[in-house]
């Protein structure tokens, strides 16, 4: 008894569906990323801790490739404010260090070409998100505060704020 053509794509694409799928350990790589709402939640404590002194800033946060995930604006933070949070938590993602010790770094030596590299923005006030692990999940920039120290307190309590999530 000759069976539908219909009934033998079906039995072997069920067959092929119930095969396990080769895995080979090598050929992937994963990592961990901040849910949206982590993300959120750090970039509000920060805003919230820049307008308790009175600053009005922008705020951004990336993933650990640089890609940004949440930008706040102040009412009267300035124009520039979100793209300089922006470049500031991708620069401390891309070199794997807070924006405030680039700024150091960038004065002297041959780490003054860091200031050449396209997005980069070696100004104190980006901070990179470190799980408990040592794991580097993500960075905070912040712009708008009275100088890059101001703006990294703020970006600090942000993390600060997410600590419990991201500690274990």
């Amino acid at each position: 008894m000759k069976r539908p053509l219909s009934l033998l794509v079906l039995m072997s694409a069920l067959a092929l569906g119930a095969a396990p799928a080769k895995s080979d350990d090598d050929t992937f790589q994963t990592y961990r990323a901040l849910k949206l709402e982590v993300s959120l939640d750090a970039a509000k404590a920060a805003l919230a801790a820049c307008r308790k002194e009175g600053y009005q800033v922008a705020v951004a946060v990336v993933d650990r490739t640089g890609v940004i995930q949440v930008a706040l604006r102040d009412v009267f933070a300035g124009l520039h404010t979100v793209d300089t949070a922006r470049r500031k938590a991708w620069t401390a993602v891309s070199f794997r260090t807070d924006t405030a010790d680039l700024a150091g770094m960038a004065e002297k030596g041959e780490a003054w070409a860091l200031r050449n590299v396209t997005n980069a923005l070696p100004l104190g006030g980006g901070v990179r998100i470190v799980a408990g692990d040592g794991d580097m999940v993500g960075a905070i920039g912040v712009s708008g505060a009275p100088g890059g120290a101001a703006d990294a307190t703020c970006a600090k309590a942000g993390i600060a704020a997410i600590e419990d999530k991201i500690s274990f």
